[in-house]
């Protein structure tokens, strides 16, 4: 949800967190660290919450009272996109589901995300991101074999996210067409599946389970990681071309002549035995050097980059991935955050808002919305 609304805010939402009082966005506390002050003493946000809520402003409402459950519905029936992320059937003790809504505002598109969707026999259960990672499969997928890991990131949240702009803004184009809003229902859990992309259909062709790899590749080898003497590089051979001129590059171009490697679907068959081969003669090799004659012979290559080393990028720097929002609550007066890797020609993302305090536009989002009423 969080994800969502800020993308939708980036490309020029204005849009209203609704947040339970006192304290709000739970995430607000998922710290540390926090945001210092000029003494250097932590404040009440996150950086965990700060990664997902800029460009919208806070609105504090008890929707358990008749006026905080009035004042939600007042501001429905002014919105084009409502999205919510409560458990199934959350919104409906307090009047505010989706029949409620569309019945005062039938332009009205809402879309609900939840654990595991509004149908199924695990409809009612609460979803995180990392029991829809293990239920939808990826953790069987990541990490070595025989040991299950969770992407480093909360990636089944960020891509329901994701779904949940495209399913938006899918049904804002359609609502010009036919003039009604309509429902979506959007689960972790059915994210998660969607996105196992190769290895779910490689088996259902099949039905073999695949195992998990490493940073291996179930199609292609070499595709992976290996180390160096000083780091890691990613090899990314696509094609046996690539590959002779990878072997070439370590002085070994007979390994392109042997049967067992010198095609693609070989080298699947022969991985333990190549990378016994290729393992040992990369590590000889400094990172800088080997990427560099890998760039000159067309072998696709790159680092393994540290946090440090993508932010100090030039690549990075020139593509804006950094951007700074005043937040006069910092030591600084400003915050560091992602930016937008959207690049329009014409209508370019704005940063205009850092992400709000709980309740910090309360007046002002009842006075922009709702002030005629």
């Amino acid at each position: 949800g969080p994800s969502a609304t800020q993308l939708l805010g980036d490309l020029g939402a204005d849009g209203v967190k609704v947040e339970q009082p006192p304290s709000g966005d739970d995430t607000r506390k998922w710290g540390p660290p926090y945001v210092e002050d000029s003494d250097g003493n932590p404040t009440t946000e996150s950086g965990y919450y700060l990664c997902a809520n800029r460009n919208k402003r806070s609105i504090a409402l008890d929707m358990s009272t008749p006026e905080g459950a009035e004042t939600v519905r007042k501001l429905a029936m002014k919105s084009d996109i409502l999205i919510e992320n409560f458990k199934v059937g959350g919104l409906k003790k307090y009047n505010l589901a989706y029949e409620d809504l569309s019945k005062i505002n039938p332009r009205l598109i809402y879309c609900s995300i939840t654990g595991f969707g509004q149908t199924g026999p695990h409809a009612h259960r609460a979803g995180y991101d990392i029991m829809a990672q293990g239920y939808g499969g990826i953790m069987s997928l990541t990490g070595p074999t025989g040991s299950p890991h969770k992407v480093g990131v909360a990636i089944a949240d960020v891509m329901t996210g994701m779904y949940a702009v495209v399913g938006a803004l899918s049904a804002l184009w359609q609502r010009g067409i036919s003039g009604k809003g309509q429902y979506i229902d959007l689960s972790l859990v059915d994210t998660q599946v969607s996105w196992l992309i190769n290895p779910a259909v490689n088996y259902l062709l099949n039905g073999v389970e695949p195992q998990s790899m490493g940073n291996g590749h179930p199609n292609i080898v070499p595709y992976q990681a290996f180390a160096v003497a000083d780091g890691h590089v990613i090899i990314a051979v696509g094609n046996d071309r690539q590959f002779k001129a990878f072997v070439d590059i370590l002085g070994h171009g007979e390994w392109a002549d042997d049967e067992r490697f010198a095609q693609n679907s070989a080298r699947v068959v022969n991985r333990d035995a190549l990378l016994a081969l290729l393992t040992p003669a990369l590590a000889a090799y400094k990172r800088d050097d080997l990427l560099k004659y890998c760039e000159a012979a067309g072998v696709p290559s790159g680092p393994v980059n540290q946090l440090e080393d993508v932010f100090t990028s030039d690549q990075v720097i020139a593509r804006d991935m950094i951007v700074q929002m005043a937040y006069p609550e910092a030591k600084d007066g400003k915050v560091s955050l992602l930016g937008n890797p959207l690049k329009f020609s014409a209508t370019p993302v704005e940063y205009r808002l850092a992400p709000p305090h709980c309740d910090e536009h309360h007046d002002e989002i009842l006075a922009d919305w709702l002030g005629d009423d």
